[in-house]
Order: structure tokens, then C-alpha cells, then sequence
């Protein structure tokens, strides 16, 4: 079994420091008809990472996940062709009137706007000829199971980063509030502004609190439950985050998984849902063995706290203060000066840190570190607080100043034989794969004086492969140092060598052809609203290919919110209040069973519905 990390890649730089740090697979946008439109690249520079990632077996997943109006139809597809022509190994997608495209035979990815989120809907996505489905957010480790005990196909499954509180897919809130379209690319991210919390009665029962906000989703403690689910791609939410933390990040998951893959045998025995039955080992995806430099730590980098959401059921997931990073927990005020505080704990401080806290009112607040001596702090202005608030740090000088720099190092193993050639000399590299050239210098065969002082320094330059990509696990003189070469030769032999075995391995990773096999299988449904997604012709028509009669258009094309949810979402501020109908728990804003409630915000009035049955909450326009 082969597991996957798969980082994401704002441009070409994050993308090779991504691979540096351990990851598998890259997900990057194309020049346009992506859902992150900030983080859009040239054909050059995907181009030029696929020919990076290749070089270590990394695969390159390039994302046009946006949803296409009629007349983007061609233009997106002659882009896919091009992005064929460059080497991707895949395209994520949402928009499923591509299906009905002349595509050119590459692997297809049914992005998480999809809403992967039933057995059915994931059954028909793998009929329709996708080779990997990304999976809801908000599915559960039982789900997991279930799901890859229906299907065959590639499952992944995002495993950090920010959550987005709606169902993805099933938002309409940017569009609706700010004319920017989350589904297609352009998202306003209204869940993170701060609400005013009323009831039907007009009575204000929370002021400017961040009440869809959602904490960062953080699965790492549940690597190896994900493993036995059935997850094979574990992917890290970010293509808008920085470069610290696509480092940061994806080098602490890498470890994660490593050290996963050391103990494979006892996670097989101890397999719950027996998905990892009759595997003998877990592998990675690429090439290559990652040194860092660093100590790589989640709560170091952006996060607004942390969540692992639905995995295991319900549980409180929002971060009703702010919708900004928290940090890392740095211990409580035990003592306050005039000019300066002191803190407890033992994490250490630097000048130019940024320290947090939440005021009286429960938002937070922060300042800066001009000076530290020991646990005292003089800050750059004294904060409204007092002994015992707890300091976080969303300002970490000395750990970012460190991401600055270069910070791992990957190599590729290779063994090295020098050998005697009938009019020259040769040398026969093979890598960790098995990927293996042969190149071969003309020179003159004279004789050594010296055999094993020859021998050691043929060896030594030989394997002084600096900053290539490879490390040399084993080099060996066949010719036992009887023949004399120049250093500047052998330097030239090796350099020649190590660039054929490069564009080898280029070669070797290019992906193969994988043309879509649509099996025909009729849609579970005769009907569909507009939630479908549905704003072109080539979409109408894939559904209806597929057995569907009636088709309702989609909230892009027709601008129609009345009775329309602006959000579906699992989350429930019901719940996270609790005040849920189905469940008891510690009411914070005294609300009654039978209150309507309502959000506020800007002059906007949403209406909040909720669905117990399906423990799902809905937003409508009121």
C-alpha cells in the first residue's frame, strides 16, 4: 500500500520547497478556472514544476475546480490540452460538463466541490471515470470506511489547514453578499466576519463574535485510524498561506507518515475496519529521504487553534473571538509591573514577538515584544490585562526568521560504478528506483603508478555530488585504480551523468495516458435543484446522459436566493451554543427551544434553519 502527501502550491517557488520537505504530490493552479483565483500560474511554471516534482517521482495535480460558464467551455479545455502537453499528472475538477468535452487522456480528480459527501454520489463519481475522489471535509472516520468498502477508487482526504464551514460546493454567501462566487474561485469568505446574534423577538443575544467562524482543522492524531478507513492521499489545505508554513507544515506530516511507514507491521495488526489486510508493508509515493534543519511544529504557524472536526463525531469547533491565528500557547501573566509582565511556562520569548490574549469581552487582542529578560516581558504598549490571562504567541520571530533560510535538503540515493571502456571509460549510475544510465568518456587507457591512491580518489570525486539531487549510498572502481584520470575528467564524467540520470528520471515519473471510461450508470436521482451546480449547457447535458429529467440551474447563472440556503453546513451554532434541540449542554446565550434566530451583519439579515434530523444547519436570505 502507497500513502500520499500532498502539499499545496502557491507558485513554483512554494511548489519545489514543498517537494524539499517531504511532499508526494502537489496541487497548484493553472493560469485560470481555479477555486483559489489569487494563486493562479503560467503554463512555464507548472511546466517547469512538473519537471522538478518528476525528478523525485512527485506528481503534480493541477487545479481547474472552478465552476464554467458556456462560453469558458473552450477555453478551459484548450488549456487542459496544454496542461496534457506539459506533463500534469491530473486535473481536479468540479464542473462536470467537462465529462462532455474532448479532454485529452489524463487522470481526473473529483474535487471536494463536488460534495463528495454519500457512498451514492461518490459510487456514481468513480462510474463517471474519475480515478480519485476528494472527500467532504466533514466525513468521518466511519464514513471513510463505509466508503472505501463500496468503491475501488483513490481516496483522499484533507488532514490540516482552514475549514470552510459550509458543505464545500453548497455556498452561496460570498455571491450572495458580495457578488464573488465561491465556486468559482472568487470567495469573500463572509463565515470569518463577526455577526450580531438575534431571535425572532428582536432581542440581541451575541454582539461581534465570529459565529461561522470555524478553528483549523488538524488530523494528525488520527493518521493511522485514516490509513485503516482507507485513505491513501492525505491532504494539507494552504495554496494561500506562506512560504513558513508549506514548510512548516508539510515537513511535520512528512515525519508523521514516516514514522507511520517505519511501524507499518503493527498498524496492520491492529487494523479496525481491516482495510490494510494482506498488506505487507506501507510505502511512499516518491523518491528521496528529507533532512531538515528545523524542528517542524503546527502551532508555530497560522492557526486559529485547532479542530479534528467530524472525524469522531460532534464536537465544539468554532472560534467565536476571532477569525485571525492564535499560535502556540505561551503560559499566563503571573505578575504585572508598571512597563512589564511576566510570564509563566516555559516556552521561550524573543524580542519581536507577537503575543495575544482575549479582553473582557472575549476578543482578542495583542501587542508586541520590544524586550525579554527571562519570563519578563516589556511590551511595546501595556495590554488592559491582568494576572492569569493566558498569552499566546501568533508571532513567532525566531522560528520564522529560521523558515526564512533554507531549511531541508532532499536526496535521491544512488550507486555508482566506474568501469573501463574500449576507448574510454564509463559510469553506470542507479538510483533508489531502479531508473539507471550508463555514460561514456573517451580517454586514453594509462597506466597508474599508484593503483589505490588512484582507486580512493576516483571514489572521492566521484561521490562529491554536492548540490544535485542525489546522494551516493555505494561507489565502486571496477577498474581498481589502474588506469590514471584527471580529476577535471572525472568531475565532467560525473556531472554528464548525473544530468542523463536526471532527464531519466523526468521521463520515468511522466505520467501515462489514463483515458475517463464512463461506465453509464444513471445518477441516483430523476430530479435536481439548483444546488447541482448546474450553469452550463455541457453540465445539463452530462446529467441528463445520466438519467436525470429535471434540471434546476444554478444560483451562478440565475441570481434566485429567495427560499434558496445561501450555506448548507454540518456545523450547528445551536450546538456549539449549547442550546442544541437533541442534546443538553451549558446554554451561553439563553436561547429558547422555540427562537427563530438571525445574523446580522453590515445591514444583512440572515435566517438561520436547522435541520435536526440530519444534524445539518442551513442559512436563507430573510
Amino acid at each position: 500500500m502507497k500513502l500520499e502527501l500532498l502539499s499545496p502550491a502557491k507558485n513554483l517557488e512554494f511548489g519545489c520547497e514543498a517537494v524539499n520537505h517531504g511532499a508526494d504530490a502537489l496541487y497548484i493552479g493553472a493560469p485560470a478556472f481555479g477555486a483559489r483565483s489569487a494563486a493562479t500560474n503560467s503554463i512555464e511554471d507548472v511546466e517547469a514544476l512538473v519537471k522538478y516534482a518528476h525528478l523525485y517521482g512527485c506528481k503534480v495535480f493541477t487545479t481547474v475546480n472552478t465552476l464554467l460558464f458556456d462560453d469558458e467551455i473552450e477555453p478551459a479545455v484548450k488549456m487542459i490540452h496544454r496542461l496534457y502537453e506539459i506533463g500534469v499528472d491530473a486535473l481536479i475538477i468540479q464542473d462536470l460538463g467537462l465529462l462532455e468535452c474532448d479532454l485529452p487522456p489524463i487522470e481526473l480528480h473529483a474535487s471536494t466541490q463536488c460534495h463528495n459527501a454519500t457512498v451514492e454520489r461518490i459510487k456514481f463519481m468513480e462510474s463517471a471515470g474519475f480515478k480519485r475522489i476528494i472527500l467532504a471535509r466533514e466525513t468521518s472516520l466511519e464514513q471513510m470506511a463505509e466508503i472505501r468498502q463500496a468503491t475501488s477508487v483513490d481516496l483522499e482526504a484533507f488532514v490540516h489547514g482552514a475549514l470552510c464551514v459550509s458543505y464545500s460546493g453548497q455556498c452561496y454567501m460570498s455571491q450572495y453578499l458580495n457578488q464573488r462566487s465561491g465556486n468559482r474561485g472568487c470567495c469573500s469568505q463572509p463565515c470569518r466576519s463577526a455577526y450580531d446574534l438575534y431571535n425572532g423577538e428582536g432581542r440581541l443575544l451575541m454582539k461581534e463574535k465570529h459565529l461561522l467562524s470555524l478553528k483549523d482543522f488538524n488530523a494528525s492524531q488520527h493518521i493511522v485510524s485514516m490509513i485503516d478507513a482507507g485513505i491513501m492521499s492525505f491532504k494539507i489545505e494552504g495554496r494561500l498561506k506562506d512560504l513558513g508554513y508549506v514548510k512548516n507544515i508539510t515537513a511535520y506530516y512528512r515525519q508523521l507518515l514516516d514514522n507511520i511507514m517505519d511501524s507499518s507491521e503493527r498498524i496492520v495488526e491492529k487494523s479496525q475496519w481491516k482495510v490494510l489486510r494482506n498488506e505487507p508493508s506501507i510505502q511512499k509515493t516518491s523518491s528521496g529521504k528529507v533532512v531538515l534543519s528545523f524542528t517542524p511544529d503546527p502551532e508555530r504557524t497560522f492557526n486559529r487553534g485547532y479542530t479534528d472536526y467530524f472525524l469522531q463525531g460532534r464536537q465544539p469547533m468554532a472560534s467565536f473571538s476571532t477569525q485571525k491565528s492564535i499560535g502556540k500557547r505561551i503560559g499566563e501573566v503571573t505578575s504585572m509591573g508598571k512597563y512589564t509582565l511576566t510570564v509563566g511556562g516555559s516556552e521561550p520569548l524573543a524580542n519581536g514577538d507577537g503575543l495575544c490574549y482575549l479582553d473582557s469581552e472575549g476578543r482578542m487582542q495583542g501587542f508586541m515584544v520590544n524586550e525579554v529578560q527571562g519570563r519578563t516581558v516589556t511590551p511595546n504598549r501595556m495590554p488592559e490585562i491582568k494576572s492569569g490571562t493566558t498569552l499566546w504567541r501568533n508571532n513567532d520571530q525566531q522560528f520564522e526568521k529560521t523558515l526564512q533560510g533554507k531549511t531541508a535538503e532532499r536526496k535521491i540515493g544512488v550507486e555508482m560504478l566506474f568501469c573501463i571502456s574500449r576507448r574510454g571509460f564509463s559510469l553506470d549510475l542507479k538510483d533508489e528506483d531502479g531508473v539507471s544510465v550508463v555514460q561514456h568518456m573517451a580517454a586514453e587507457h594509462v597506466e597508474s603508478n599508484k593503483p589505490v591512491h588512484n582507486s580512493n580518489n576516483i571514489v572521492k570525486q566521484l561521490s562529491k555530488l554536492g548540490n544535485t539531487p542525489f546522494v551516493a549510498t555505494k561507489v565502486a572502481d571496477v577498474t581498481e585504480g589502474r588506469y590514471f584520470v584527471t580529476v577535471g575528467a572525472l568531475n565532467e564524467l560525473r556531472r554528464k551523468a548525473v544530468e542523463l540520470l536526471k532527464e531519466y528520471r523526468i521521463k520515468h515519473f511522466s505520467p501515462a495516458d489514463s483515458p475517463r471510461v464512463d461506465q453509464g450508470l444513471p445518477y441516483p436521482a430523476v430530479e435536481m435543484d439548483y444546488s447541482a451546480n448546474v450553469i452550463n449547457q455541457k453540465s445539463e447535458a452530462f446529467y441528463k446522459h445520466h438519467g436525470i429529467n429535471h434540471i434546476e440551474h444554478g444560483l451562478e447563472e440565475t441570481g434566485e436566493y429567495d427560499g434558496k440556503a445561501l450555506m448548507t453546513t454540518k456545523y450547528c451554532l445551536r450546538y456549539e451554543l449549547g442550546c442544541c434541540l437533541k442534546e443538553k449542554g451549558e446554554n451561553k446565550a439563553g436561547i429558547k427551544p422555540a427562537d427563530q434566530l438571525y445574523l446580522h451583519n453590515n445591514g444583512r439579515r440572515l435566517r438561520l434553519e436547522f435541520d435536526c434530523s440530519q444534524c445539518r444547519m442551513r442559512i436563507y436570505k430573510a
